[in-house]
């Protein structure tokens, strides 16, 4: 059997510059020889030892090693359980800075992938609230807890233990118990510590993720800035005994801050809810919401904005940029819940949206009804299947075009299509700025890129939402 050789990489280097923040928590570095690096837990600023744990195409990632030099724009972070639960992982570096350097990854994602021109740059709409700014949050539950490197050298510790909280990164089968999470607004943090309390006080089996057993196995709380609280629990078994006496124990100590309860059972490997039946135990068969004028209901399988205040903002942006009078033919592709197209609907003639969840347009529908909104049509379908000649034949061609996709850009089938229906006015919303650099150097051809600005929508994490006017040439 061939030996393993060494890594391709040396085991430290010295005296690394850390220069601006990067995806999934990094930071990047260069050495004194200017090689780039991605290094974690570090801050813009530092200067630090490192060493490389990983190579992946040419790029090393490391970890820091020794500071000779911290960052004037580190600030203290707010959290208890930062640095080990890895949710916020800018928090120690400050909230303005943040911002500047989100704007900055923007903008080399456009002068560096897309290669284009844009008329007016505005700057990053940052985000009000910095805390408790989330309307839905998933916990894992599990009867192993993730231990410190501290706590794996102590003999008289253990990892046995009732466990409501967040995965490590790498450690599927143990959780981070989380005490207090300042990511959710509303009862969030009182709802997930009293069930645990609770459960453990009914003697319910907490999920056993390597074992496969137990009974109580995720937690997922929506809330609204209606003042409305949805929970779902997810359960490893069908045990119908158990777990009405767990939901009723709940209602009895917690039903003051509940608007919804719902149940399912999870016996698959993976701990994806979307795909599950959802019962419903208690209270209203949906949470409200509303966004400006407009009001939803949200069901425990609904895709909605994540942060409902800062939401609106975004929503707001992309209709100063659409520019609509009251009389525009609108495509709203990838509309979800038709979130955007109900937004816009007031002020236009009538809009078309598409989605490939089916449950998602019913949702749309449902809403539209609720507002008393007439002038919307809602398709449920892979984009790239349903946006065709045929179908602009059939709803005319659009004057206004929005586009939301998910993280992977749209595909050439798509960008090919807007091309072809050539909308005066193409409004592109995305939470991936290198994704949608690649689709605006296609569209490029046809179109110029008239206004550009972030919104921060998720503070204290690497993700950025961007919004850019483009104009028909």
């Amino acid at each position: 059997m061939a030996r393993r050789g060494r890594p391709r990489y040396p085991a430290s280097i010295e005296n690394v510059t850390i220069t601006g923040l990067a995806d999934k928590g990094f930071c990047v570095g260069k050495t004194e020889e200017g090689q780039v690096i991605f290094v974690e837990k570090v801050a813009p600023g530092d200067v630090v030892d490192v060493r490389p744990f990983k190579k992946k195409k040419k790029v090393l990632f490391a970890a820091p090693t020794k500071f000779h030099q911290l960052s004037e724009e580190r600030v203290e972070p707010f959290c208890q359980h930062f640095g080990v639960c890895g949710g916020c992982k800018w928090q120690h570096y400050a909230y303005d800075a943040q911002l500047r350097e989100k704007e900055r990854i923007v903008h080399d994602a456009f002068n560096r992938l897309a290669k284009v021109e844009v008329g007016q740059w505005e700057p990053i709409l940052g985000s009000e609230r910095t805390q408790y700014y989330r309307n839905k949050l998933e916990f894992g539950v599990a009867n192993r807890r993730w231990l410190t490197a501290a706590e794996l050298g102590d003999d008289n510790v253990s990892n046995e233990a009732s466990v409501v909280g967040f995965h490590k990164a790498g450690a599927y089968d143990k959780l981070i118990q989380i005490d207090h999470c300042h990511l959710q607004h509303g009862p969030s943090n009182e709802l997930r510590n009293g069930i645990r309390e609770l459960a453990i006080e009914l003697e319910i089996p907490f999920f056993d993720m390597r074992e496969r057993h137990g009974l109580l196995r995720q937690m997922m709380i929506r809330t609204s800035t209606l003042d409305q609280c949805m929970l779902v629990l997810a359960f490893f078994e069908d045990d119908q005994d158990n777990i009405k006496r767990l939901l009723d124990a709940i209602l009895e100590r917690f039903g003051q801050h509940l608007s919804s309860l719902f149940y399912c059972i999870n016996p698959k490997v993976n701990e994806y809810l979307m795909d599950l039946d959802m019962v419903h135990y208690h209270g209203a068969e949906y949470m409200e919401e509303v966004l400006g004028e407009v009001k939803f209901r949200i069901g425990p399988k609904s895709f909605f904005q994540t942060n409902s205040r800062q939401g609106k903002e975004l929503y707001d942006v992309a209709a100063d940029f659409a520019g609509l009078t009251g009389s525009e033919n609108v495509y709203d592709l990838y509309t979800g819940i038709g979130s955007i197209a109900l937004y816009l609907a007031q002020t236009a003639g009538h809009v078309v949206g598409i989605e490939e969840i089916p449950e998602a347009i019913e949702d749309a529908g449902r809403n539209a009804a609720l507002n008393g909104i007439e002038n919307t049509t809602f398709y449920a379908g892979q984009v790239k299947n349903i946006l065709t000649p045929e179908f602009a034949e059939k709803h005319g061609k659009p004057d206004v075009l929005i586009t939301d996709p998910p993280r992977a850009g749209m595909h050439p089938k798509v960008v090919k299509m807007l091309l072809e229906l050539a909308a005066p006015r193409l409004v592109y919303v995305s939470c991936n700025p290198a994704t949608q650099a690649r689709d605006l150097a296609v569209l490029d051809e046809k179109y110029t890129v008239e206004r550009v600005r972030p919104v921060d929508m998720f503070p204290h994490t690497s993700h950025i939402e961007n919004v850019a006017l483009l104009k028909l040439r």
